[in-house]
């Protein structure tokens, strides 16, 4: 499909990368660093919040007797398998390839949903055992890290799957270009977070 040479009058430089070839993506695409920034902030309390509420359990299950390793493993290998693919469909829009594009977005998608029906399955099982958001301050501070980290997901999924429909209505153009970049750097952003939260929740809470 072809890349239009001008978008809403902005004048668009074909020496750099289709998302950044005009000031307005340029701007755009700072800006939402700087949400990263910011969003980061808030991971960042929650984190802290869960290692200080982690040993108060009130009598309550521990990580120990709660998490299941096969199941985060796998969470954490679908996530990360996710931001490889969503790594080809950045690689696909640098060729002009939308059909490619889409179809590796197609499969990030179907890989977050995945990943957030493993999630949810995780957190009924807890309940069911009676491991409750408000029977402990540490089940508070997982399910507030954990559930906060799954929201983010699921609305990169929407986002995501928004973004496919104007890909496929309007081609690949610099905004098009630009706003399936910004939803790649969300995404990758979320796999950090998992990273950390594989890190410092699940590994040291099944170790202990």
């Amino acid at each position: 499909m072809a890349v239009d040479a001008h978008h809403a009058g902005h004048a668009v430089d074909h020496s750099k990368p289709l998302e950044l070839s005009t000031e307005e993506g340029e701007l755009k695409i700072l800006g939402f660093w700087f949400f990263l920034a910011q969003d980061m902030i808030l991971f960042a309390c929650l984190f802290a919040t869960y290692i200080i509420m982690h040993n108060h359990t009130a009598g309550g299950p521990t990580s120990m007797q709660l998490f299941d390793v096969p199941g985060f493993v796998a969470e954490t290998l679908i996530l990360l398998t996710s931001s490889f693919t969503y790594g080809l469909a950045t690689f696909e829009m640098r060729r002009n390839r939308l059909k490619g594009m889409i179809t590796w977005m197609v499969i990030t998608a179907l890989l977050g949903m995945s990943f957030v029906g493993l999630e949810v399955n995780e957190f009924i099982h807890y309940a069911t055992t009676g491991a409750m958001i408000s029977r402990s301050g540490f089940l508070s501070a997982f399910f507030t890290l954990v559930g906060t980290h799954g929201a983010h997901v699921t609305l990169g999924i929407f986002w995501m799957i928004s973004i496919m429909v104007q890909l496929y209505k309007k081609g690949l153009n610099p905004v098009t270009a630009r706003k399936a970049f910004i939803v790649g750097l969300y995404w990758h952003f979320l796999d950090i977070v998992w990273v950390f939260i594989f890190s410092v929740v699940y590994l040291p809470g099944v170790m202990k």
